[in-house]
């Protein structure tokens, strides 16, 4: 056996490369449950798992025309050319740049990554297809294709890379919180790797990534919602001028933040009327449990003692109310205190089991900003809400025209004449999205457009994740 951390031998990558090829060109001729499969399944787990054994992580990269094994670059050879070759366009095929395993795999576990493999070719969005099939395995991780020079290949825009960094980490944080409930052993190892994307996407594009937070989704608001306080947290702490570094550790430790409500009952979580007593005494559990959670995961270090804070802490006020209860001495973490204003702008601005109606982001801003200094950090609050801005993005608005826009990005001199995605003409007629920015101004100096109020765009029958997207 290797020692652990030592570097992978040729012949180790080279199988494993070769393997996974032969695994997906046998499951396009052949039925998942065909023994030729079967088998070829069987040897591929064998070989992930002595790999994973010997080097904790096995992860394959395509990076331009080579795949790299653990950041080893793979010596092609004239015996598995053919393979190779065809690997490398499947993986193209899909837009798949990374495959990752953390953890031990069952031969249960590839067929399903085979099924979504092989179900996602041809599809207009075959990452975000895989990526879905792959929800329930939390051993596997993906990533998107990036071609050589860390330019995207193809047409993979910048649009396109933060949606799928968005969806790949909801995905992830829908797969923890069912290994936990399973009681399957779990880490934060896949994590670090899904924040580390999203804090790239950050440095990228602010405005796109923030504008993805306006997406909620009613059945999936757990996981949704830790995924967007995650990315509101991670731009908090950019605007402070937090370096990469910390911010990777503080969009982890937003992350995990309300991973303690997977124990309360789903009866309690899920109920559509108010609260009583004895089930907000439930309710005002999770934060334990959330410490309790995290404490119990594998190879606890530094990132993982911070998560435990906050999510034991992100109910507790600057002026500790709140709780759970604490003794007056106790100091709030920063990271708390971030977490605390990204989750109750990301609360309000949500539709929820008990409340179909989202509040307007606006209303939520001024009722946060009305409680700085009181329930929430004072400097922090004032620098999200610049953050954020009057008219955040994701926000349906009526123009002076008579059309329907959705703001889709700030203006740094004029916050109040954001950019703007027409979606609907003054007759109510759907628009393909053309963008304006309401700063322009006709020959005599007057603007074009300007906006008369915020609107719900459900009273429209319209769905802001479909623009968004």
């Amino acid at each position: 056996m290797a020692d652990k951390g030592t570097l992978p031998q040729a012949h180790q990558i080279r199988d494993l490369i070769n393997q996974l090829a032969v695994i997906i060109k046998t499951a396009q001729v052949y039925d998942l449950t065909n023994s030729t499969v079967q088998n070829a399944l069987s040897r591929m787990a064998e070989l992930v798992n002595d790999f994973v054994f010997s080097h904790d992580v096995l992860a394959i990269d395509l990076v331009g025309d080579y795949f790299y094994v653990n950041e080893t670059r793979v010596r092609y050879s004239t015996q598995h050319m053919g393979n190779f070759d065809f690997l490398v366009d499947q993986f193209k095929a899909h837009d798949l740049g990374t495959l990752a395993v953390e953890g031990r795999v069952s031969a249960e576990d590839l067929s399903t990554f085979l099924q979504a493999f092989i179900s996602s070719a041809g599809s207009k969005e075959p990452f975000l297809r895989l990526s879905e099939g792959l929800s329930s395995v939390g051993s596997l991780r993906i990533g998107p294709f990036k071609a050589a020079g860390g330019q995207d290949g193809g047409d993979l825009d910048m649009r396109k890379q933060v949606k799928r960094t968005y969806f790949n980490a909801v995905s992830y944080i829908k797969g923890v919180m069912s290994q936990i409930k399973t009681g399957e052993k779990t880490g934060m190892k896949r994590a670090k790797r899904i924040i580390e994307s999203v804090v790239d996407r950050m440095l990228d594009d602010e405005n796109l990534l923030i504008g993805m937070t306006a997406i909620k989704d009613y059945d999936e608001y757990t996981y949704h919602h830790s995924v967007n306080v995650s990315i509101l947290a991670i731009a908090l702490g950019q605007r402070l001028g937090l370096p990469k570094g910390e911010l990777r550790e503080l969009g982890l430790v937003a992350l995990f933040h309300d991973i303690g409500k997977i124990e309360v009952p789903p009866e309690i979580l899920n109920k559509p009327s108010e609260l009583n007593d004895d089930e907000w005494e439930i309710m005002r559990r999770h934060p334990f449990w959330g410490l309790e959670t995290i404490l119990k995961l594998k190879r606890l270090d530094r990132s993982s003692i911070r998560a435990a804070i906050t999510a034991v802490e992100h109910h507790i006020t600057i002026g500790l109310s709140g709780y759970p209860r604490v003794s007056p001495a106790h100091e709030i973490d920063i990271y708390s205190r971030i977490v605390m204003i990204a989750d109750r702008y990301d609360a309000m601005t949500s539709a929820r089991v008990y409340s179909r109606t989202a509040m307007a982001p606006e209303k939520a801003l001024q009722l946060i900003a009305k409680d700085a200094g009181i329930t929430v950090d004072p400097l922090l609050t004032k620098v999200f809400v610049r953050m954020i801005g009057i008219f955040p993005i994701g926000t349906f608005v009526l123009l002076d025209t008579g059309e329907l826009g959705l703001v889709s990005g700030g203006h740094g001199l004029s916050a109040d004449r954001p950019s703007v995605m027409l979606i609907a003409d003054q007759g109510g007629n759907r628009l393909e999205g053309t963008r304006i920015d309401l700063t322009e101004k006709d020959e005599e100096g007057r603007f074009l457009r300007s906006i008369v109020k915020t609107a719900d765009p459900a009273a429209y029958g319209i769905s802001l994740a479909e623009f968004l997207l």
